[in-house]
Formats: C-alpha cells, sequence, structure tokens
C-alpha cells in the first residue's frame, strides 16, 4: 500500500481564510484555554455572527505559540463525553486565534496590540500562582517583564498613552484563574504595580474607573493533547495536527457582570452554559459542595468497595445509589439556590462521571483526602445538622468510612492513602489502638484536621463509632446496611 503524506492544518487547505477583528488579548495558549473560551468565542463567530479575534500571547518564555503560527493559529478540539445521558462526540476546527506572540521575543508587536481600536477584552489563565505581585519587577521600562499582572499593567499604560486615557477605551479583563476573587486579585496587583512604578495618578484612575474586572468561576475537564491515543485521534483526521485537543462535553463558566457586558458578547445565542450574574459565590459553593464534595464524599467508600474508576463506582447499583442519594438528599437541601437548578447540576455532574471517554482514577483524587473533605463535604454534614436538628446518614458514614480509609489497609489490600506527613502520622497514632470508639474520638477531636473539635456535634462520635464497627464486620456494602438499620 502507497503511504500518502498528510499536509499540515492550515487555513488556505480548510478554507478558513477570513479576517476576524482583535477583540480579545489572552494570556496563555495551552489546552485549557483553547478548549474553553477559543471554543466558545469560535462557536459565536460561527453561529451567532460575533466576528472576534483572538490574538494569544505566551505568559511564559517556554509555550506554543510558534507551533500555532505554524498551523496559522488553527488546532482541532475534539469534545467527547456524556450530556443529558447521551454520547457527544464531536471534533471542530477552532478557527477563532488570529496571531500569538511572545511578548520575550517580540514585546513592541505585544505592547502595539494595546492600540487596537477593536480591542474590548483581556482574557487570561496563567495558572493560580500566576496572580500574584513580584516587588522584584520595579520599573516599566524592564519590560518584557515576568510576572504576569506587570504585563498587563504595562499593556493597559500603552493603552492609556495612546488613547489620551480615554474613558471608552478601558477593558473588560476577565481572568480565568483558579483562585477566589481573581478579577479583583488582579486589579489589586495591577493598582500595585501603577504605585511601584510612578505612574501618573490619572492612569490609576483610568484602570479603576474605565475598566471592569471581572471574578470567574470556570470548569471543564480538558485532557489535552492525547498523547496516548495519538494514532486514533490522528486517523479521524485528513492532516496533520500537532495541537489537537480532547475535552469533556460538559462546560461551565460563571461570569461577575451586568447588562454591559452581556450586550458585547452574545452567549446567550450559543446553546453552553455560560452565566452572567451578580454574585458568584452561590455557584461557586455548589460546585464545590456537589461536583467536588460528591467526588470526595465517595472516595473512599467507593475503593474501601472495591471500585477503580469514578464511572465505575457511579455506574455500579449500589455505589452508584449511594452517590446520587447523597447529593440529591444531603447536600441539595443544604444550599441556597433553587432545587430545581440544583437537581439539573447534579444530573449534568454525574454525566460528567459518567464519560466513557475519561479514565479517572479515584486513586488520583485521594490526595490530601482530609483537607478536601473539611472544605468541600463537612460544611454540608454540619448544615445538614443545623437545619434538620439530625445527623445526615451517609455524609456520616462518608466521614467514618474516611476515617477507616486512613488505616491505609483494608481487606488485606493496601489503600491509595496519599497525604501530608503530619496528617499521616497523627492518623497512625490514632489507629495505634483496636478500640474503635477511641479511634472515632481522637479522630473527630483533631481540630488540625477539621478546624473544629467534630466530637462536639451531637451524635457524632458515636455514630461513627458504629459505622466503623460496621464497616469493619463485614465488606462495606453489607456494613453499610447494618449502620442504616441500626
Amino acid at each position: 500500500m502507497e503511504y500518502q503524506t498528510k499536509t499540515r492544518l492550515n487555513r488556505e487547505n480548510s478554507g478558513l481564510t477570513e479576517k476576524l477583528p482583535i477583540k480579545f488579548l489572552q494570556f496563555g495558549e495551552g489546552n485549557f484555554l483553547r478548549a474553553f473560551v477559543d471554543y466558545l468565542i469560535d462557536k459565536m463567530n460561527k453561529e451567532a455572527g460575533f466576528n472576534a479575534g483572538v490574538a494569544v500571547i505566551q505568559p511564559t518564555q517556554g509555550g506554543l505559540v510558534d507551533l500555532l503560527e505554524e498551523q496559522d493559529n488553527l488546532y482541532t478540539l475534539f469534545v467527547r463525553g456524556v450530556k443529558k445521558g447521551q454520547i457527544v462526540d464531536d471534533q471542530r476546527v477552532i478557527s477563532a486565534i488570529q496571531k500569538s506572540l511572545s511578548p520575550y521575543e517580540h514585546y513592541q508587536a505585544y505592547l502595539d496590540l494595546a492600540k487596537g481600536e477593536d480591542l474590548e477584552f483581556i482574557l487570561s489563565n496563567t495558572t493560580e500562582a500566576g496572580i500574584a505581585f513580584d516587588p522584584s519587577e520595579t520599573t516599566i521600562e524592564a519590560g518584557p517583564h515576568k510576572n504576569f499582572p506587570a504585563k498587563v499593567t504595562a499593556f493597559l499604560y500603552e493603552r492609556f498613552k495612546h488613547f489620551n486615557g480615554a474613558e471608552d477605551k478601558g477593558l473588560h479583563i476577565i481572568p480565568c484563574e483558579l483562585i477566589e476573587n481573581n478579577g479583583l486579585t488582579l486589579k489589586k496587583y495591577i493598582l500595585q504595580y501603577a504605585q511601584l512604578w510612578n505612574l501618573e495618578e490619572g492612569f490609576a484612575a483610568w484602570v479603576e474607573n474605565s475598566n471592569a474586572f471581572h471574578n470567574t468561576l470556570v470548569d471543564r475537564i480538558v485532557p489535552g493533547y492525547p498523547r496516548e491515543e495519538k494514532d486514533e485521534y490522528e486517523a479521524k483526521l485528513d492532516y496533520d495536527d500537532s495541537l489537537m485537543v480532547v475535552c469533556e462535553a460538559f462546560l461551565l463558566w460563571v461570569i461577575e457582570g451586568d447588562d454591559k457586558l452581556k450586550a458585547k458578547i452574545p452567549f446567550d445565542k450559543i446553546d453552553d452554559q455560560v452565566l452572567i450574574v451578580d454574585d458568584i459565590t452561590p455557584y461557586r459553593t455548589r460546585k464545590v459542595r456537589i461536583l467536588n464534595g460528591a467526588h470526595t464524599a465517595m472516595l473512599a467508600f467507593s475503593i474501601l468497595d472495591g471500585k477503580e474508576t469514578v464511572k465505575e463506582a457511579i455506574d455500579a447499583d449500589f455505589a452508584g445509589k449511594w452517590i446520587s442519594d447523597t447529593v440529591y438528599n444531603e447536600i441539595i437541601p443544604t444550599l441556597d439556590l433553587s432545587k430545581e437548578e440544583l437537581t439539573a447540576f447534579s444530573e449534568e455532574v454525574f454525566d460528567r462521571f459518567r464519560n466513557p471517554f475519561l479514565k479517572h482514577q479515584l486513586s488520583s483524587i485521594a490526595l490530601n483526602s482530609v483537607a478536601k473533605f473539611k472544605v468541600r463535604v463537612l460544611p454540608s454534614l454540619l448544615k445538614y445538622v443545623e437545619i434538620k436538628n439530625e445527623l445526615p446518614t451517609n455524609l456520616t458514614f462518608a466521614l467514618a468510612a474516611l476515617i477507616r480509609f486512613y488505616q491505609c489497609e483494608f481487606d488485606g489490600k493496601q489503600l491509595p492513602v496519599s497525604d501530608d506527613a503530619p496528617v499521616l502520622e497523627r492518623f497512625k497514632e490514632i489507629w495505634s489502638t483496636n478500640d474503635l470508639g477511641e479511634v472515632a474520638k481522637n479522630a473527630l477531636s483533631e481540630v488540625s484536621f477539621w478546624d473544629t473539635d467534630l466530637t462536639q456535634v451531637p451524635g457524632l462520635t458515636e455514630t461513627v463509632t458504629k459505622a466503623l464497627r460496621a464497616i469493619d464486620s463485614t465488606d462495606i456494602e453489607n456494613g453499610y446496611r447494618s449502620f442504616i438499620n441500626s
């Protein structure tokens, strides 16, 4: 058979030659932004006539902008997962990015983008460590700056000077880094650099009054380039693509904003879940308590039940029902959003857990399970007690299963416990006795675990002790049945 060489993906051979005005400056060229915001911009361009291009800035000295430029800033996105119980397996070429550059090699070209008449937005994902203040970046003249907020400050100052501080030339700045109050934190550091660099007062006032900084919450699993299944994905293409990206079908973007932002971006014209709201706090709580909380609550229970992946657990008759009952009956009643909205979100979460294209190992989410339980699950347990004046059965059993998990062995098998040394050492001390009542009391009273003494919760110590005895008397499923019957 004659081997036929594929051509490299580019605009000419794909027919995607349309030039789009640069409306977005994007810090970050990695998998997440390309599978998340660039996908959404591309979709709005093609389905809602948005007519918006993206200029990508490489935030670190090592990156992908050269590869992007080699492919005319095109790449293939594979969207694979489950949505409303149906398998989703789509692919599309994303063409929203118009140019990409490294400010370390083309600093003036970077600053020149600030002079763009069409520019309206700044996007970013520079990891949680990216939004930080570095006092060693002492002058604006020292660019290209390594620090991300310093880069943005220099960029905004260039725009401020070029347009003589015009109020209507301010930008909407929408960071996607996973820290709380990401927009306001970035703004704080920009103003600190303005002060450190002795920039004129008018600039700080322009940053404050003419630019909008939006806090956000982002959620989409993006495994990225499919290295292990490269051949399988390449077989789907009739061109070479060094930058293909794989992501799940679920997407959520919650942005703090107003009607002005809604009018500028036609999110309402596409069917993806992008919400512009006054306050993202309830949505952040929803995600932490339901998505992250379900992951953490199910972890020890499912591993003790012999499951290896999230999908295997949610698909199992017993474990799957236990997980859904926990969310619907014990977590949702503690949250402030409408029951209909929370139920719909939970159904999407379970679809994500069932994604046949992602092998999400339970062992991979076992890291620092005590700290995760404290943040993600314990608030639901305590709120349930406050509202109902009784202990939630499944969440209490999940707490007992977690304590049992930290014995590090079950049914003759080593468990994938992974935590900081002080936590492991303390659990080793706690499990040095065979008295399960003492184990429960000592684990629950350990303030370094929970930031509170849980033995003060009425009935919790006795109930966790019962659960531990039930777990150790038989397997986890029969132990649970024995526990609820008692």
